[in-house]
């Protein structure tokens, strides 16, 4: 008897259990699918607001950014087919789009001498006098917008944190920590460093600072000044025009 009721009761938890899960399951869908009901609808109106705010959107670069942050809540990129809503009604993904290429051509241009790594707002102001003054206004935002998406080139397009300036690297070469270390020390010491500075500010041997130093010198990020007694090494990316 004890060995049936011990039976029945685990036939009765599981039981339980099922009709819970059950329960569970129930309410998961239904709540996945409110959750999409109301992302139709978010999309509806934030394309009533698109059409509403056009003008605004094309031409203002904090309305722009605004209404990027509203798309990327909820998932939606209009930048992803130019044959999309958001470009017939936009005309964003152009905008970018053309935006991305006078980019890349500015970067080709000045590779040579910047080693492939140039400060944002240089390349902001290059952008604007290629555009002309009649152009769409343009924001470092969008700047970035568009250095995202030309990602899908490849690991030639990049942007890199230094302290408080931002660099777009336009090389397919990985920086690392000890790289982007004696960028920033440069740019504390106007835009050059010696090997001794280095291995003062930094705490570094000889072998690791000859390592990094010859990697830049090899992407021709910097450039060196032996005229001096001891060789400096400039880097053209930090300076201000």
């Amino acid at each position: 008897m004890r060995r049936g009721v011990g039976i029945q009761a685990v036939h009765n938890q599981t039981q339980t259990q099922k009709q819970l899960q059950n329960v569970s399951d129930q309410i998961s869908t239904e709540n996945i699918n409110k959750i999409k009901e109301q992302l139709v609808i978010f999309k509806e109106n934030l394309e009533q607001f698109a059409i509403k705010h056009k003008k605004d959107i094309t031409k203002n670069p904090e309305f722009r950014k605004y209404f990027q942050d509203m798309c990327n809540m909820i998932g939606v990129d209009p930048l992803a087919s130019n044959k999309g809503f958001w470009s017939q009604v936009l005309g964003v993904g152009d905008f970018y789009y053309t935006l991305g290429v006078q980019i890349i051509e500015i970067c080709l241009k000045y590779r040579g001498s910047n080693g492939g790594l140039m400060e944002m707002n240089i390349l902001a102001d290059h952008l604007r006098k290629l555009r002309g003054k009649n152009s769409q206004e343009i924001s470092l935002d969008d700047i970035e917008t568009s250095i995202s998406k030309l990602k899908v080139l490849g690991n030639g397009f990049n942007i890199i944190k230094v302290n408080k300036k931002k660099l777009v690297q336009s090389v397919p070469c990985e920086l690392n920590k000890d790289h982007t270390d004696i960028i920033i020390l440069a740019q504390e010491n106007n835009s050059s460093i010696t090997e001794s500075q280095i291995s003062q500010k930094l705490k570094w041997n000889n072998h690791r600072i000859n390592s990094v130093l010859n990697f830049l010198l090899q992407e021709s990020m910097v450039w060196i000044d032996d005229q001096s007694t001891e060789t400096i090494y400039w880097f053209p990316s930090l300076w201000s025009e």
